[in-house]
């Protein structure tokens, strides 16, 4: 009988879910219309107020989604001062596909809303691919370190890509977000990667790095600290609910004046410098983890 609860529960909210994101994806594509006819930097950023602030009411409505379905499970440790209306970076760690709905649920009406950057590999998706088009997320390249050794012009591809990806979150206050451990945390890749965290795999930092060189104005860093209760991290046991009980701590950093305006590609310097704040932010929130735990 549980099990065809769960199971319930599970179809029900990816409907919910698919509905949610169908509403508000096909509002986006079709306010986003004029821009083809209008393209004039002004509208551009008029449509991306609008954007976001349709971006805003469809995670409000996932946000709805989730209390109804699992309940009010995820407790939020957030004694954070936050402005609207400026930019952010941030940061988490990163465990499942569930990751992006909780974030985007918890940072709602605290932080302007995140931007993901999102590999271009995904963007045959419908609704990343009008994530792209509507609120501004942009696809980078993303080369594997094998293929810049064969072709180190590479590197520098992405970085320009990168650059011009940044221009797209100015035209209104968002949160450029990323995942810094690179991928998904799982035991096998923790022991792979001979992880000196217990609970995080090492941070990659050049994606932070470069976005913070284009985009100065930033002036602080929110770290998410995601700990589920269950041991589950698949797609299907997040919408049964089996992973709705969460904890998520949210700190905010000052970046550093001696990390601003520099230039990822050509100040080694810089490049140490960013991987070594990033690092000591690090170790404190491996602690954190681990007090957290249920």
């Amino acid at each position: 009988m549980n099990s065809i609860k769960s199971n319930c529960i599970g179809v029900l909210t990816f409907l919910l879910i698919l509905l949610e994101l169908t509403i508000g994806f096909g509002t986006l594509f079709l306010v986003n219309i004029p821009r083809v006819f209008f393209p004039t930097k002004s509208f551009k950023k008029y449509i991306s107020k609008v954007s976001n602030k349709i971006g805003d009411l469809t995670v409000y409505g996932l946000k709805l989604i989730l209390l109804l379905m699992h309940g009010n499970n995820i407790t939020v440790f957030d004694d954070n001062k936050f402005d609207k209306n400026v930019w952010y970076m941030a940061m988490s760690n990163h465990q499942s596909w569930a990751d992006i709905f909780l974030l985007l649920v918890v940072a709602h009406k605290r932080i302007p809303l995140l931007k993901f950057f999102m590999k271009k590999e995904l963007r045959w998706i419908p609704f990343i691919y009008l994530a792209n088009k509507t609120l501004n997320m942009p696809f980078v390249n993303r080369h594997s370190k094998k293929e810049i050794e064969l072709d180190p012009s590479l590197r520098l591809k992405d970085y320009q890509n990168t650059l011009e990806s940044c221009k797209r979150f100015m035209r209104s206050p968002s949160t450029i977000f990323s995942y810094a451990e690179g991928t998904r945390n799982n035991p096998t890749k923790h022991k792979d990667q001979n992880s000196p965290y217990i609970n995080l795999l090492i941070p990659r930092v050049g994606g932070m790095a470069t976005a913070l060189s284009a985009m100065p104005e930033i002036e602080n860093l929110v770290d998410y600290s995601v700990v589920y209760k269950s041991d589950k991290r698949d797609a299907w046991s997040f919408l049964k609910g089996e992973m709705k009980e969460v904890k998520i701590l949210v700190k905010q950093h000052q970046i550093p004046n001696y990390l601003k305006n520099k230039n990822y590609m050509e100040d080694s310097s810089y490049r140490d410098d960013f991987k070594k704040w990033i690092e000591s932010i690090w170790i404190v929130k491996d602690e954190s983890i681990s007090k957290l735990k249920f």
